[in-house]
């Protein structure tokens, strides 16, 4: 990506840093499996610790992976500093099988809010189902603001 867009590398690594710091990531077991401009994938593993009663991943950890894919996917557009303000989640399908995996798009690259749209697909002996879909509005934070919500008063 860095040959076609020499920018993004430094925003990647910062992003990469940023996602790194996040002890629910950690907790959950997901991973930043693609990042590009405009773009984040997301994956977890299966473990009885995500999984409801029956077996299935709970929404719950559907709803963090494109939470959180959306927000990245949206600070990869300009290097922004990025919350999500709010999002619409479909759930489609059970999810089952191995993994989980949330590609979020930036549909709308807007200088205070950003609209992302995510797909969630589960993996079953290699192959994948579609188990949910959402809309999110992102805020774009500026540098005041991101130094704001990072320093407490």
């Amino acid at each position: 990506m860095s040959e076609t867009d020499p920018d993004f590398a430094p925003i990647a690594t910062r992003i990469r840093d940023n996602v790194g710091r996040q002890g629910f990531m950690c907790l959950v077991g997901a991973e930043v499996a693609e990042l590009s401009r405009g773009t984040c994938t997301l994956a977890v593993d299966r473990r009885p610790e995500l999984l409801q009663q029956h077996g299935l991943f709970r929404g719950g950890v559907t709803a963090f992976l494109v939470d959180n894919a959306t927000t990245i996917a949206a600070a990869t557009s300009r290097g922004q500093p990025a919350l999500t303000a709010e999002y619409k989640l479909n759930l489609l399908s059970p999810a089952s099988g191995d993994r989980l995996i949330c590609r979020a798009r930036v549909i709308k690259p807007g200088r205070q809010v950003a609209v992302v749209a995510a797909d969630v697909f589960c993996v079953i002996d290699g192959k994948e189902k579609h188990t949910a879909t959402a809309l999110a509005s992102i805020a774009m934070l500026d540098d005041k603001a991101a130094a704001r919500i990072q320093s407490p008063a």
